[in-house]
């Protein structure tokens, strides 16, 4: 099997024109045509994520975020991407990155965090006006929740210790909004759409000021509400390849730190 037949069924799923202007989704690294030994799934890649697919013999590492998101004008040792890059071309390791069009596909990355949810009638929070895509979901929970049952079923749910929030007026919580990683420029779009809570991954600082009649704000990191997209990924590959090795990385990838 090929690199480039992995390669289009990521992009069958998830197709490169969703991708923001902004991004760099698509092959990073590599050579398509090379045989695919194994796929080693990974939120961002690092030197400890590089090396973790040489030692299991996979030579194809497929990230969520884009390793080049902005141009190199030069290969040395000095940045982490340098290095990154530099070991896969060493060692053959292609790299793909699956960002915004996994985002803003039909049963992406949002939708992954709704289903965590168990959540029902769920639509495209900002619909693309030719219904291929959008950005972020809204939907109903199963049962309503007081704001403060809700943050604590996030945490159990997320699996993370503590969550950055804002109160507001409502004292029931039934209709969320949810936009995985960094979403709150789709905050007015929630207030607009009815939500009772907005939840995303992070929030600027400023953002969370003027809402308190508004909608609850909610934010679990970045890392945190983005960490279940390689079980997204290997659901999609494993289905169209059940023979290939897809293996999700051991490394925690995320760069920060709680005390």
């Amino acid at each position: 099997m090929k690199i480039k037949e992995v390669v289009e069924a990521l992009e069958k799923f998830a197709p490169l024109p969703l991708q923001e202007s902004y991004d760099n989704a698509g092959l990073q690294i590599g050579i398509t045509g090379s045989e695919c030994s194994g796929a080693l799934l990974c939120l961002d890649v690092t030197e400890a994520v590089i090396n973790e697919a040489i030692q299991k013999g996979l030579n194809l590492i497929i990230a969520h975020h884009p390793l080049l998101f902005r141009g190199l004008k030069r290969i040395a040792d000095e940045t982490y991407v340098e290095r990154c890059v530099r070991l896969a071309i060493r060692h053959d390791i292609s790299i793909y990155a699956a960002h915004t069009n996994l985002d803003n596909t039909v049963d992406g990355v949002s939708h992954e965090m709704a289903r965590k949810l168990n959540m029902t009638d769920l639509s495209f929070l900002a619909p693309l006006s030719d219904g291929s895509g959008g950005s972020g979901v809204i939907g109903r929970l199963a049962k309503p929740y007081t704001p403060h049952e809700l943050l604590q079923h996030l945490k159990s749910v997320f699996g993370v210790d503590c969550i950055q929030y804002s109160p507001s007026v409502q004292t029931t919580i039934e209709r969320v909004a949810i936009c995985g990683g960094s979403g709150d420029f789709l905050i007015e779009r929630a207030v607009e759409c009815g939500a009772d809570l907005f939840l995303t991954g992070e929030i600027g600082y400023h953002h969370f000021f003027g809402r308190e009649n508004d909608i609850w704000l909610a934010a679990l990191g970045h890392y945190q509400s983005e960490r279940y997209t390689i079980d997204l990924m290997q659901r999609i590959l494993t289905r169209e390849f059940p023979q290939l090795p897809v293996l999700m990385t051991s490394v925690n990838t995320n760069p920060i730190r709680y005390i």
